[in-house]
């Protein structure tokens, strides 16, 4: 099984507000970036969208390792989704979104990592640069739905 290491950022101007996502997915010496956004979002769908593009993204079976500086994401794949999930997603924040990922996962061996945000960790900067970047192009209308 290949292993494979996953960076990801969201950001939103506004929380709510135009958002994008920055994925940087590393295998071995190779790595593709993954970029996107929203008209109207929030951070925490951002971080988790990147997350669940990065992983479509996956052409076979991996073990990932995702690198987010999102509490929220990281503990929400180590922790908290089992428990979401018995409870039928109740008083869950985003739960499309989390039964989205379930389904991009199922394949995949994946753990989370968190890093501390701008903090000077390359990646996870390069992440948090590409997604503001595609949040500031929807906000300054270059970008739509």
């Amino acid at each position: 099984m290949k292993k494979i290491t996953l960076f990801s950022d969201g950001s939103a101007l506004g929380n709510p507000g135009p958002g994008g996502y920055g994925t940087i997915i590393c295998f071995k010496d190779k790595e593709r970036i993954l970029s996107g956004g929203e008209v109207y979002t929030t951070n925490n769908r951002m971080e988790l969208r990147g997350v669940i593009e990065g992983l479509r993204a996956l052409k076979e079976p991996c073990e990932v390792e995702v690198i987010s500086d999102s509490s929220y994401v990281v503990k929400g794949i180590n922790e908290w989704l089992q428990n979401w999930v018995k409870r039928s997603f109740k008083k869950v924040k985003n739960p499309d979104l989390w039964q989205e990922y379930i389904e991009v996962s199922k394949i995949h061996q994946v753990h989370g990592t968190w890093v501390r945000g701008h903090d000077g960790h390359k990646e996870n900067e390069r992440c948090d640069n590409i997604a503001r970047s595609v949040a500031e192009q929807y906000k300054r209308g270059e970008l739509s739905e």
